[in-house]
């Protein structure tokens, strides 16, 4: 049911955002979306197209795109905020004078702030003291999602009213907006996945076959989950879109930046030459070194982790990065039935 008191903004003019806004607008809703380049404004706004980032999808023409954050924000019920991770706090901190407490705030940005870990909830959380905080994450590649093809996604918050508005604003034929309240496992599920999807990407351009797939993508969910129980999660979280939907989305698709990345990786390109020949924001770069960081600072076995981290930053060939994780421990599949601590235990025993 629509509630017409209800308007929403969106910040950022990328793919996801823009499907957002397009989908509210469908919805019913009020749509102002704020963007820093006047030339897309004038075209959302004229030709109701988004030629950077969706060039094919037509934007419901209710949307209202916009430079002036003022003038977005300041009659919004529900923000969305669709900002890459390297500018997520300065752009929350520009819109911090046109928002309320009553406001919604939501983010759907899936990465990590290098000061301090922290996720993009936390930020919003931080830089304004509000408590209707929430964050959209699950498998949505923004394309497919454009051309209206069936997705789901997650809304986590503690908060009921933020759950309950986001799903009425974003809940349609062909997006299902389901519910969670562990913000911080489905935000940092978003987060992790994008790590293992440059893994899946290189093995793909290396020529590794779909058992690899299935054990990289199993053995990331393992790793996944125990980084974020470590965090504070709830490991039960990771069964669901935010986890292992995600993982399979983009360690599968060719669409994933991140995928992309590690297929020009293993392609034995640099670094540097995957991520321009991508022409985007790969968040799964910086988050494979914030995550192996926070993982030796507090512990935390992450194999597949440590291995990108040499291939993208240390220079190791990819090939040999493969070889290498395969003479690792041997250890539980599943820790959450059979702890790692009994597996070696058991060893030691054997050896004995």
């Amino acid at each position: 049911m629509i509630d017409e008191r209800m308007t929403v903004a969106v910040l950022g003019g990328g793919s996801f955002g823009t499907a957002l806004a397009s989908i509210a607008a469908d919805n019913g809703y009020e749509v102002r979306q704020w963007l820093r380049d006047a030339a897309l404004v004038e075209s959302i706004n004229e030709d109701h197209r988004n030629p950077c980032y969706l060039p094919d999808y037509e934007i419901n023409s209710n949307v209202v795109a916009s430079t002036e954050l003022r003038w977005v924000l300041e009659s919004a019920t529900l923000v969305l905020v669709a900002i890459p991770s390297k500018a997520f706090a300065e752009v929350v901190r520009q819109a911090r004078p046109w928002l309320n407490p009553d406001q919604i705030l939501v983010s759907t940005t899936k990465g990590i702030q290098q000061d301090g870990f922290k996720l993009m909830s936390q930020i919003l959380e931080d830089e304004t003291g509000f408590s209707h905080v929430g964050v959209l994450s699950g498998p949505n590649l923004a394309s497919e999602v454009a051309e209206k093809q069936l997705t789901a996604t997650v809304i986590a918050s503690h908060d009921p009213l933020t759950r309950s508005r986001v799903q009425a604003a974003l809940g349609c034929d062909y997006f299902r907006v389901y519910a969670s309240n562990d913000r911080y496992g489905v935000e940092l599920g978003g987060a992790l996945k994008n790590i293992y999807a440059i893994a899946a990407g290189m093995a793909a351009s290396l020529g590794m076959g779909e058992n690899t797939r299935s054990m990289l993508m199993t053995r990331a969910l393992a790793e996944m989950s125990r980084f974020a129980v470590a965090q504070g999660a709830n490991p039960m979280t990771f069964l669901g879109l935010a986890g292992v939907g995600d993982l399979i989305v983009t360690c599968s698709s060719q669409l994933s930046r991140n995928y992309r990345v590690g297929y020009a990786l293993g392609q034995g390109k640099s670094l540097d030459e995957a991520v321009d020949a991508l022409g985007q924001v790969a968040e799964g770069v910086n988050t494979v070194r914030l995550v192996r960081e926070k993982a030796h600072e507090v512990g935390v076995y992450m194999p597949l982790a440590e291995g990108l981290f040499q291939v993208l930053f240390r220079g190791v060939p990819a090939r040999d990065m493969a070889k290498l994780l395969m003479q690792g421990e041997q250890s539980s599949d599943v820790e959450f039935v059979l702890s790692r601590e009994d597996v070696k235990q058991d060893q030691r025993e054997q050896e004995e």
